[in-house]
Order: structure tokens, then C-alpha cells, then sequence
């Protein structure tokens, strides 16, 4: 389903959607949570610094991981480790005042993508209409 989905938006990350998976059960996270934060800092991969295989608006969007593994790996223990464990920081909406502060609306963004997800991508309706003139 992840990989559908990120594969709709013509996502780079559509190959590793089993990391983000496998990343999510090793750190007890939601499966869509890692994925719908790169959705709303570089929709989804498309749009980050070269080379930076930072999806996630890490640092600033200033860090540069050596692969899309590794960006995952990073941000699924550090969310498990600082923002949960540490902080106690349990939903997308007590997690956004610190991930990305000062905005008013990355939780409600990072939801809806969860949401989109979870609902798989959207498929083109085969009716085709014809025009005449």
C-alpha cells in the first residue's frame, strides 16, 4: 500500500517503502508516520538539497545522510528514542511542536498524508468522454 501510494506521487522513495515499514515495526512507530513527514518536507523526496537523501527536513534540511536507508533508519530511532521515549511526545500533534516548530500546520499536514495513505492512491476512473464537434 505505502508503495503504491508513494509510487502515485512518482516518489523516489516508492523502492524503500518496505524500509519505512520494516523501520516502523524495529522502532514500535506508526507505519505512515516516517513517509507522511517526507511528504510534507520535500513532497515525498522530490524536492530536498542534492545528493542529501533528506526527505524529512532534518536539521533544518541542512543534513546530509549517505542514503535513503539511512535517512529512514535515523529518523524512525530518533523519533522512537528522543521524541517518544524522552519527551513523551505520542501523536503527530505533540510531536510537530518540536520536530518543526514554530509552524501552526505540520500536524495537520502529517495527518492527512497518514490518512492518504492509509487510503492507498487514487486511481484514474476509466469513462473517457467523447467530444464531438
Amino acid at each position: 500500500k505505502l508503495e503504491a501510494y508513494l509510487a502515485s506521487h512518482k516518489s523516489p522513495l516508492a523502492p524503500y517503502a518496505n524500509v519505512f515499514v520494516a523501520k516502523a515495526d524495529q522502532y514500535d512507530l506508526d507505519w505512515r508516520l516516517v513517509a507522511s513527514i517526507s511528504g510534507v518536507e520535500s513532497t515525498f523526496g522530490k524536492f530536498l538539497p542534492a545528493n542529501s537523501h533528506n526527505a524529512y527536513g532534518w536539521n533544518g534540511g541542512n543534513f546530509y545522510f549517505k542514503n535513503w536507508e539511512e535517512g529512514i533508519e535515523t529518523v524512525s530511532r530518533t523519533l522512537r528514542e528522543n521524541y517518544l521515549n524522552k519527551w513523551g511526545a505520542n501523536t503527530v500533534w505533540e510531536i510537530a511542536p518540536i520536530y518543526a516548530p514554530p509552524s501552526t500546520t505540520w500536524a495537520y499536514k502529517v495527518n492527512y498524508f497518514m490518512e492518504q495513505i492509509e487510503r492507498g492512491p487514487k486511481t484514474r476512473s476509466a469513462l473517457a468522454l467523447k467530444l464531438t464537434i
